[in-house]
Formats: structure tokens, C-alpha cells, sequence
């Protein structure tokens, strides 16, 4: 099959359905062919044997925020302790990264910021924070924690702890319990396999949780109680279906790289500021999916690529960004993202990418200008 791109100028289309002819149709096809060998398009296609990641214009990637840093305050006349660094400008500050610790050492009361990452650490006795009950951010990642060797009641006096890095260790379960003061989870790149209703049970102002690379095969509802999450990083897991009950303030989800091959009716109806939902790499299928699952006005942007589809789904005419690259679709059917076609009613998409299908691109109907003359991108 022979791929070609289709660059759409926005804004070439304001005429009626019933003025293009199959002439016009030729020409304008042709001309967009010509066109889009000028496109400089930054998202690269990319397939199962390649490395290159996602280009997204809308969000960094997941778990590379920069490093939290704390205010200058008035250096403190008491002790640091030794293996660590206790800048006078900072004084609520503790630096204990990259020195090979095996052990947590003593946090002083007054620290609201402490690093303890890319270290050696193993284990983290009961009591290790009880003196540091002001601790606002806590690094622990890029070490070797397990599940079996931390305190039971590890975090249980930190009740103004917001953010929490625990990405890169040996962990098999969600550390539990968790203080409510929470605001952002980092589990990335750790061994849990499940994550129980009530494992995050409380975290009421949660706003970011990320689970990434983890071998989880089962969420359960364990999302639902979460009313202030924003996003939630789910991806490069073993699930095989989608969590139960997405939040009502959810903006953000990302579930690519899993085994999902069905999504219930009107699953994210329920989440009516849904903006982004990556579903890439999984096993969707028509069958898998019900008429209207991706048609919420809500959704700007949705990537459904390397999947098993044959069909495109119906979808908003609010989504701006569709990505169906690397599945089995061999039609073009406009009545995906117009159900009416006319000068009043059209697609607000401006990225359309299906290269790496089945469909020739012979298949663009004529009425395609008229639906998406928004679309300065089309990718078959």
C-alpha cells in the first residue's frame, strides 16, 4: 500500500457541499498532494520496532518534572546532619542525594524539603519521619526500597506532606496509609501488580498520580474517591480493562502501552473536563467499543493508534487532534466527525493522522473539504 499525506488548508472549504464536482475534486486532491510535501510536521510515525517516543505539544512527559526547590529563609544555628548538606539559605532544606546511603538519617523537626534520591537505601524503619512532622516534600526515588521493609505507619504523621517521589524503587504495592495532605503521587517504574479500591482511599486532594511502568493488572475503583485528580499516568501496565469510575475533575489519562480491549458506554461522559486520553498501543477493536465511547465534547485530543481497529470511531466535532495511525481502518467515512454535512456544520479536527492503514488514498470523499476545513493536517 502506497502512503501519501494530504495537507488541508484551513479555510479553503467555505462553499457549500453542492459546488464541488469531480473535477474540483480531482484538482483539490492534487493539489493538497503537491502541498503536503511541504508539511514540517514534528510528529513522527513510528512503529512497534522503532524507538522514537510521542511528540505532545501539550504536556511534558510524565515523572520528568523538575526538581522541587524550597524558599530561602534565614540559615538555623542548630546541626545538619553529617552525611547530608543543610544550606544556610535554605534553611528547611535537607540535600542527602547521591552520596550511596543504605540508611535514612535523622531529619531534623525544622525540614519541609528533604532528598534522599539516588541512593542505596533498602528499607525505611517505623518512626524514620515521626520528628519531621513539617515535611512538605519528600524524594526517596531511584533507590532500592521494597514493600516488606517499610514501617507500617511510615507516613502517618506527615499531615503536610503534598508531594511524594517514590518512582524508581522495589515497591509491589501502594504505600498505604497515605497522608490526605497529598497532592502529587509519583510510583512510576516500581513492581506493583495491584492497586486495591481502597489503596488510595482519603487522598481527596490528589490533583497528579503516576503508576507508569508497573506490571498492574488490576485497578478495580480505586480512582473514583480521588475528587481532585487532574491526571493519572496508567501506562506501560498489564491492565486489560480501563479503571472503574473516572473521576469528575479527571483532565489527563493516559492509558497506552496496556492490553485493554474494551471500554464500557459513555465510560468518559462521566469526567466532563476530560481533555487529553492517550489509549495507544492496546487491543481495541470495533466490536470492543459502543457507537458514541469517543464522542464527548469534552476531548481535545485522542490517540487510539496501534490498535486493531477497521473503522474510525465516531468522535466530537469539538476534537482537535485524532490519532489513528497503525491499525486495520480501510474506509474514510466522514459521518465519523460530521453526522450532518453543510456550511453551518463541520469538524473542528486540525490533525488527522491515519498512515499505516489499510485505506487508499483514493478513499477521501469529496465531501471531506466542506467537514474538515479546520484540518491543516491529514495522514493517510
Amino acid at each position: 500500500m502506497h502512503w501519501a499525506s494530504i495537507l488541508i488548508m484551513a479555510g479553503l472549504c467555505g462553499a457549500s457541499l453542492g459546488q464541488y464536482n469531480e473535477e474540483e475534486d480531482l484538482a483539490w486532491l492534487q493539489y493538497y498532494m503537491r502541498q503536503s510535501r511541504l508539511s514540517s510536521y514534528n510528529y513522527i510515525p513510528y512503529y512497534e520496532d522503532e524507538n522514537p517516543p510521542y511528540v505532545y505539544s501539550y504536556l511534558p512527559a510524565p515523572d520528568a518534572e523538575a526538581e522541587p526547590g524550597p524558599e530561602p529563609q534565614q540559615a538555623p544555628s542548630w546541626q545538619c546532619p553529617q552525611e547530608c548538606d543543610c544550606p544556610p539559605n535554605f534553611s528547611s532544606a535537607m540535600y542527602c542525594d547521591t552520596r550511596s546511603l543504605r540508611y535514612l538519617p535523622f531529619v531534623p523537626s525544622r525540614m519541609r524539603y528533604v532528598y534522599f534520591q539516588n541512593n542505596q537505601i533498602t528499607a525505611m524503619q517505623e518512626g524514620a519521619f515521626d520528628n519531621a512532622t513539617e515535611l512538605e516534600w519528600l524524594a526517596l526515588h531511584n533507590n532500592q526500597i521494597s514493600s516488606e521493609r517499610m514501617g507500617k505507619r511510615l507516613f502517618a504523621k506527615l499531615q503536610r506532606l503534598e508531594r511524594l517521589y517514590m518512582n524508581n524503587n522495589n515497591l509491589t504495592k501502594v504505600p498505604s496509609p497515605l497522608p490526605h495532605s497529598l497532592r502529587e503521587l509519583h510510583l512510576s517504574y516500581n513492581q506493583i501488580s495491584k492497586v486495591p479500591s481502597d489503596a488510595l482511599e482519603g487522598l481527596e486532594n490528589l490533583t497528579a498520580l503516576y503508576l507508569s511502568h508497573n506490571f498492574i493488572f488490576e485497578m478495580g475503583a480505586s480512582l473514583k474517591g480521588l475528587k481532585s485528580l487532574i491526571l493519572a499516568d496508567l501506562s506501560y501496565n498489564h491492565l486489560r480493562k480501563v479503571p472503574d469510575g473516572l473521576p469528575v475533575s479527571l483532565e489527563q489519562l493516559y492509558l497506552e502501552y496496556n492490553y485493554i480491549n474494551t471500554i464500557p458506554d459513555d465510560y468518559f461522559k462521566v469526567s466532563p473536563k476530560l481533555l487529553y486520553v492517550r489509549m495507544s498501543h492496546n487491543s481495541l477493536t470495533n466490536q470492543g467499543l459502543s457507537t458514541n465511547t469517543f464522542n464527548s465534547s469534552s476531548i481535545l485530543e485522542l490517540d487510539l493508534s496501534y490498535n486493531r481497529l477497521q473503522k474510525i470511531p465516531r468522535v466530537s466535532t469539538n476534537l482537535e487532534n485524532l490519532y489513528l495511525q497503525g491499525n486495520q481502518i480501510n474506509e474514510f467515512s466522514i459521518s465519523s466527525f460530521c453526522s450532518v454535512v453543510d456550511v453551518m456544520n463541520y469538524s473542528r479536527l486540525q490533525v488527522l493522522r491515519l498512515d499505516g492503514n489499510e485505506i487508499k488514498r483514493n478513499a477521501v470523499p469529496p465531501d471531506a473539504p466542506l467537514c474538515l476545513r479546520r484540518a491543516t493536517i491529514i495522514e493517510i
